[in-house]
């Protein structure tokens, strides 16, 4: 009998069928798997609280609350964006199918459930959702301010960075509809997609933000890189003004804005220790102390800068 992938794998079972329960439970049990169930999608919601499963295994039509509905709300809670939901359903019409799809589902089982294919669906999500989170906790590591749409141009996700510049260019999930829009003037005009191509997104008195396109990751998810614009043209200022790294000129830039060590490292993702290397390079370069004549020199840098 196969395992399906870890020891400590955790599968949400919804259903109300007891039947369904008993035997599915058994089944996943003898897989090596950790099995959580919930007779109702109430149920499910109030266990997710608690404990975020690996996968869940939704059935379709249930008294209350049904699974269509159960996983839209699962799908609307941050830690389980990225968690498959596979649906079991009876019902094989294919509205029922694409409604499932729909909900947030990313696959389907017809009933009676076969063991083997329910193993082998779950071993295939489980490892599709493990690259996935591994890839995006890299990204977030280094520190990089992405941002990626669906062909839709909807908002798939945003590494923190990101989410960071977002809030202070006014960009929160209120008002994704202005970046959604800017990504479907950018699709009509660059069809080839050319990395290097871009667009800007301006609210009312809020700094502008420029996304540059860098590529399509996993076929329908266009990756773009974000930075603020008048940030951007403040940092290139500060770079060649005193002959600093990219990096040195951005920790310098919220040294000018008044920022801590601690929140100079939650903005660019480093940690203190970091932070105090790089800062040792800009006092060295700018041939000052401390962090207070620093800010001084950069500010006037960007003084003369703007003035020109």
């Amino acid at each position: 009998m196969s395992r399906i992938e870890r020891d400590q794998d955790i599968v949400l079972l919804v259903d109300d069928s007891p039947e369904s329960l008993g035997f599915l439970t058994t089944a996943l049990e003898d897989a090596g798997v950790t099995v959580l169930v919930a007779r109702s999608g109430e149920a499910a919601l109030n266990i997710v609280q608690r404990v975020v499963p690996d996968v869940v295994l939704m059935d379709a039509v249930m008294p209350g609350l049904d699974g269509f509905e159960t996983c839209r709300r699962l799908k609307a809670m941050a830690p389980l964006t990225h968690v498959p939901v596979i649906f079991m359903t009876g019902l094989t019409e294919t509205e029922h199918i694409v409604h499932a799809l729909e909900s947030g589902g990313v696959d389907y089982l017809s009933k009676p459930i076969n063991v083997d294919e329910l193993r082998a669906r779950i071993r295939v999500h489980l490892a599709n959702a493990r690259r996935a989170q591994s890839a995006r906790i890299a990204l977030d590591a280094a520190g990089r301010h992405l941002v990626a749409f669906g062909a839709d141009a909807a908002v798939l996700w945003s590494t923190p960075q990101a989410n960071k510049l977002l809030e202070r260019s006014g960009m929160d999930a209120d008002r994704q509809a202005e970046m959604s829009s800017g990504f479907s003037r950018w699709r009509l005009d660059h069809g080839d997609a050319s990395p290097g191509s871009g667009f800007d997104v301006t609210l009312p008195g809020a700094p502008g933000l420029q996304f540059a396109f860098l590529g399509v990751v996993g076929g329908d998810e266009y990756l773009f890189r974000l930075t603020g614009a008048q940030e951007e043209g403040q940092e290139d200022n500060l770079r060649q003004h005193f002959g600093l790294t990219q990096r040195e000129s951005e920790v310098l830039l919220w040294i000018a804005r008044g920022k801590s060590n601690r929140d100079i490292g939650d903005i660019l993702g480093l940690s203190p220790r970091t932070v105090n290397k790089h800062l040792e390079q800009v006092y060295a370069k700018l041939g000052v102390e401390n962090r207070a004549s620093a800010a001084i020199k950069a500010i006037q840098a960007m003084q003369e800068s703007f003035e020109l």
